[in-house]
């Protein structure tokens, strides 16, 4: 597999379960991880492209937790697409507006 193959992996957080990690749903390369990606944006799922990260999560199967090692940074993920969204929780409106004006 070429290094420019296109790769996709998606996660899914059930913020209900607070017991549970987040855990692989979708992942894909070439014409799979396009439409993977595609059926993101159409649901207005917010995509972060890491090519390291992907590689890691690569390596999961479907419906696996990720493993500990991940938290903080999924976690970092997470926050980040909560704030882009709109949904800050309350005291945290001037961290948003820093994250804002960086991207």
């Amino acid at each position: 597999m070429s290094n420019k193959t296109r790769r996709a992996v998606g996660l899914r957080y059930d913020k209900q379960s607070q017991k549970s990690a987040p855990k692989v749903v979708a992942k894909g390369y070439g014409e799979l991880a396009d439409a993977i990606i595609a059926a993101a944006e159409e649901a207005g799922i917010l995509i972060h492209e890491d090519p390291y990260l992907s590689d890691i999560l690569a390596t999961l199967d479907i419906n696996q937790e990720i493993p500990e090692s991940l938290y903080f940074v999924i976690a970092e993920l997470i926050a980040w697409s909560y704030v882009m969204q709109g949904k800050v929780p309350s005291g945290w409106e001037e961290a948003a507006r820093a994250i804002k004006t960086q991207v």
